[in-house]
């Protein structure tokens, strides 16, 4: 597994365009695609969501190519693709896209499932949200 099977790893201000994530894994090889697409909800923890922001530490796209990598390294992957959206987002906006291309749907779902949890876990990108009584809280922030 090399570089090949990475199509598409990074960090934009943009937004995601699920589509195109979609389209950058297509293999003839792979007998299943999964696409998972995280979206910005209206509540948290029982409150109302009214705004929401990601911030990245400058570090966070080589980080997500080594989480990418690591993970695909060890998995029989014919494409894999991962982004992440900073800046405002409202809510239903796509705020990361994972897409994997396998053999079989099971390798698909599994690695799918792996990818989604290491970058969550793992690369720097912190969300701040803001709620309906004015409160505020940073998510994934360095203790």
């Amino acid at each position: 597994m090399g570089d090949s099977v990475i199509r598409l790893v990074g960090v934009s201000a943009a937004p995601l365009d699920v589509t195109a994530v979609h389209d950058v894994v297509q293999d003839r090889s792979a007998g299943a695609v999964v696409l998972f697409v995280g979206t910005v909800r209206d509540h948290d923890g029982g409150r109302t969501v009214t705004e929401l922001a990601y911030s990245a530490h400058p570090s966070a796209e080589s980080v997500m190519h080594e989480v990418v990598a690591g993970i695909v390294a060890e998995q029989p992957v014919e494409a894999v693709a991962a982004v992440h959206r900073v800046g405002d987002l409202a809510v239903g906006d796509a705020a990361v896209v994972v897409a994997v291309a396998c053999g079989h749907r099971g390798e698909a779902f599994d690695v799918g499932q792996r990818l989604i949890d290491a970058i969550k876990a793992t690369v720097p990108i912190w969300k701040h949200q803001t709620f309906a009584d004015g409160t505020d809280e940073w998510v994934g922030t360095p203790q």
